[in-house]
């Protein structure tokens, strides 16, 4: 019943739709005044052109209403349903027959079509899914971050994954086909051969060991296998093998036993004790070393009342004090105390320890108590004599430090120091911190005066450097230090001071810099004179040449023949330009410095050259003028690099032009078509106008509205030739403010007709309210319209696609106007995607390759670039960006 209705479903559009036509043929007919035969002809196409819609009910209903249609219109007499001609009748019975013959083949091969499609669709989709799965297991495998090994019953390797293989140095063939038991550390391959032969006696069961195999490189790795026997398609035996690294983890149990040891000599040996303390139980649990330090029976039960029974007097509320707030709130704490032992004497312990949470949830302390004793009466002495040698070093305006070279860090440095660099004493000084107080000038020279004394190890080295001070003052330091070598060959530490000699050096530098100041100024005119490209030149009172440096010959002219002329009598221009002389000898009369003269004259070959000079007059010390002096430069290549680029510009503005009025040629159908369309509505209206304007009594109203469109129509002629006039003219860039989306418009009026008539659909995806870009609307608009006949001429030999051109406008990732031509066409080969921008590169037969390149030369004038994009699928992108106005005039 579903099909049925479904085939209803079909059948009735298709009866409705080729009834429709029929009527039309047969309205078509009857004006032409068709036969008889021909009529029938005509029927005989429209119903089997929509047999092909698959419905036999319609096709055969259509049948009957042509043949119908037929007799009464066609067969005479006319308008009756009889068929009088005996010569007529085999049309209609031959027509019945083949239509319903013809549309009921169609129908048969429609469905055989179909049916071979749907089945061969799904044929390729299966194919494709079991390939897939077959890669996607097959990447699992191979790719998985463990090793798996398939061996058989005599332990050769069957198969195994390029991951595992490559854990162990070895490439997948180079490990196939071998024993698994050459991989094992030699002790270990007895074990491994038995946790195989158990695998193979008890199939299906999983049996995990751990053991030591050797990669290729010799190193030795730590491995978790778990391994499995099963039995493969033939029935065969094979043990598959998982295996996991575990050389870290036994690598860390190894340092943690080795760890334990050493601790407790560490402990022994720097006199730290540890303990843990269960906040929430209780339970205190002491090291070997801290019941020495407190001097206590190891078998005494510890506790924090024990620590504070031991603790000195004076210092029992503050151990009682933390004690109590870390059981309020359980922090980290670190604290120092005295404890007063059963002899009378003091020990000074230093006590840190960290809150951490068992698996239990309870709070333990972990930490460590330190006998500082002998630090602590260290200090003291130490604390007098850096009294006494403070106060020596604040006389001498020297401070003492001492740097660890590994901790970048200062191990010591005296209240001078601090007070050189204007470090706070409290704050911690990085080697960042320093490098911010020293100029930067010196900082190169520093760092390498240590780096040679490290590399050298020189016992002693000196050095000078500035400091900037916080109120932007300098203080120069004189440093002497010595390295300090440790029992590995290798400096750990700089011990040194700093002396303030600023006031040392002040005196010193003044004395130097009268003398350098003139030495530096003689110094500084000679450089210039040996080393300048250009050449210097002195003239006298009578403003002849007196003196030039050497490097006259660098242009190729003799300073020797030069001696005793007057400028203008060098120069090959006075005649050309004699304005610019008559200023130049007025500027020399008047002694006035002039500068950038710039004019020609040959050197000794005969060659034109060109030469810039400037000049200034100079007097004795009573004001007496003694002639000029000045520089001069050879910019010969200058000017001539100059004239070429102009002579370029104007050879690309002429083949712009040319190439302009070469597309204007290609698109004069087009053009022609814009224009005739107005034309030929102004004639209409026209004909209108003098129609409404002859009547007895004339429509004044309907008159003017047809004046009004002959003016509309008009004016839409005129646009069409302006716009062609604009890019046949031959004129300067006019850069001005632009719509891009309006120059996009212009180019698709002017390629409308070549799209229509290439059978080519245009599309547009433009971006509205864009940023306006500065440029010439002539030149976009020959880029674009190159662009799009490029894309029409793509899409010629397109038989099995639409042809469908797209134009695009957008903002690009940088800011920038982009406008894109995108064509479904035969697209470009990969090796000729870098070419085809290139000058005389073509794939066309008959093309000069010249088009693209002018495009590219007109959007990179404009400050933008065109490029190529190739895509998936048939057809090639073309787009180019252009900056905004706001960005050019900024």
């Amino acid at each position: 019943m579903r099909s049925q209705i479904s085939s209803l479903k079909v059948s009735a559009p298709q009866f409705t739709f080729g009834s429709i036509t029929l009527a039309v043929v047969t309205l078509a007919c009857l004006y032409l005044h068709a036969q008889f035969a021909a009529t029938a002809f005509a029927y005989l196409l429209v119903v089997l052109l929509f047999s092909l819609m698959g419905s036999l009910i319609a096709s055969s209903a259509l049948c009957v209403v042509a043949i119908v249609a037929l007799a009464y219109y066609f067969a005479p007499p006319a308008f009756s349903l009889r068929i009088d001609d005996p010569q007529d009748l085999p049309v209609v019975v031959a027509f019945f027959i083949v239509s319903i013959i013809g549309t009921h083949l169609m129908g048969k091969v429609r469905q055989g079509s179909q049916a071979a499609r749907e089945a061969a669709a799904k044929l390729r989709i299966s194919a494709a899914d079991l390939e897939d799965r077959e890669k996607r297991w097959q990447a699992i495998f191979e790719h998985n971050p463990a090793m798996y090994v398939m061996v058989d019953e005599a332990g050769t390797v069957l198969n195994t994954n390029t991951f595992g293989a490559a854990q162990l140095g070895y490439a997948r063939s180079e490990l196939i086909g071998h024993s698994i038991l050459g991989v094992f550390l030699e002790e270990d391959r007895e074990l491994a051969r038995e946790c195989i032969r158990a695998c193979l006696e008890d199939i299906g069961q999983s049996r995990t060991w751990e053991a030591r195999k050797v990669r290729n490189d010799g190193s030795v790795l730590w491995v978790r296998e778990n391994a499995k026997a099963m039995l493969w398609a033939d029935d065969r035996p094979i043990v598959l093998i998982s295996c996991e690294d575990i050389t870290e983890r036994k690598r860390t149990e190894f340092a943690l036993q080795r760890s334990e040891a050493h601790l407790a000599q560490a402990q022994e040996l720097s006199n730290t004790g540890s303990f843990g303390w269960n906040v929430v139980t209780g339970e205190v649990f002491w090291s070997k070393e801290t019941f020495r330090i407190f001097e206590l029976d190891p078998q005494t039960v510890p506790s924090p009342h024990l620590v504070v029974e031991r603790t000195h007097p004076d210092d029992r509320a503050s151990v009682q004090e933390v004690i109590d707030r870390v059981m309020r709130d359980p922090k980290d704490f670190e604290h120092e105390y005295r404890l007063l032992l059963p002899d009378g004497s003091v020990k000074h312990i230093h006590a840190r320890a960290r809150a951490t949470r068992t698996a239990s949830g309870d709070i333990e302390f972990v930490g460590a108590a330190t006998d500082v004793t002998a630090e602590r009466q260290s200090e003291q002495k130490l604390r007098r004599s850096e009294a006494y040698l403070a106060e020596a070093q604040h006389l001498s305006h020297t401070g003492s430090w001492s740097w660890d070279f590994h901790g970048l860090d200062f191990v010591y440095r005296s209240a001078e120091v601090d007070r050189l660099f204007e470090f706070d004493p409290q704050e911690t000084v990085s080697i960042e911190t320093i490098r911010s107080r020293i100029h930067p000038d010196d900082l190169p020279g520093l760092q390498e005066v240590h780096r040679q004394a490290i590399e050298l190890k020189e016992d002693r080295f000196e050095h000078d450097f500035r400091i900037l001070l916080k109120d932007g003052g300098i203080r120069r330091i004189h440093s002497v230090a010595h390295i300090v070598v440790g029992n590995d060959g290798c400096v750990s530490e700089l011990i040194g001071t700093h002396m303030d000699v600023t006031e040392q050096y002040a005196a010193r530098e003044r004395l130097e810099n009268t003398l350098a100041a003139l030495r530096e100024s003689e110094q500084r005119f000679r450089d210039y004179a040996e080393t300048a490209s250009d050449w210097l030149w002195e003239t006298g009172p009578d403003h002849q040449v007196t003196r030039l440096s050497e490097h006259t010959s660098a242009a190729g002219i003799l300073a020797t023949g030069l001696m005793g002329l007057l400028r203008w009598d060098i120069a090959c221009d006075v005649e050309e330009e004699p304005e610019k002389w008559r200023q130049h000898r007025a500027t020399l009369e008047a002694h006035l410095p002039f500068r950038d003269l710039v004019y020609r004259t040959v050197n000794r070959a005969g060659s034109p050259i060109y030469v810039r000079t400037s000049g200034k007059p100079f007097f004795d010390p009573n004001g007496k003028f003694l002639g000029y002096r000045g520089v001069s430069t050879d910019i010969t290549a200058i000017i001539r690099a100059d004239q070429a680029e102009q002579q370029l510009r104007k050879a690309q503005a002429e083949l712009a032009h040319v190439t302009r009025v070469t597309t204007l040629g290609e698109l004069t159908t087009s053009i022609a078509h814009e224009i005739n369309q107005p034309l030929a509505a102004i004639i209409s209206n026209a004909d209108a106008c003098l129609g409404w304007m002859g009547r007895e009594t004339p429509d004044l109203s309907a008159a003017r509205s047809s004046v009004e469109w002959i003016i509309e129509d008009a004016i839409r002629a005129s646009e069409v030739i302006r716009r062609v006039r604009a890019l046949a003219k031959k004129g300067e860039i006019e850069m001005v403010p632009l719509d891009i989306n309006e120059v996009v418009r212009d180019v698709i009026v002017l390629v409308t007709r070549e799209l229509v008539s290439h059978q080519v659909a245009l599309r547009t995806e433009l971006t509205a309210a864009l940023p306006t870009i500065l440029g010439d609307r002539i030149q976009l608009q020959q880029v674009i319209i190159n662009l799009v006949m490029n894309g029409i001429e793509a899409m010629d030999a397109v038989r099995d696609r639409k042809r469908e051109l797209l134009i695009q406008s957008s903002m690009d990732d940088m800011g920038h106007v982009q406008v894109a031509v995108t064509d479904w066409g035969v697209g470009i080969a990969e090796n000729d995607a870098d070419r085809v921008l290139e000058p005389f590169f073509t794939t066309k037969s008959s093309g000069l390759g010249m088009g693209l390149s002018i495009c590219r030369s007109i959007v990179e004038a404009h400050g933008g670039r065109l490029s190529v994009v190739r895509k998936q699928e048939p057809g090639v992108t073309f787009q180019f960006a252009l900056p905004l106005h706001e960005e050019i005039v900024s």
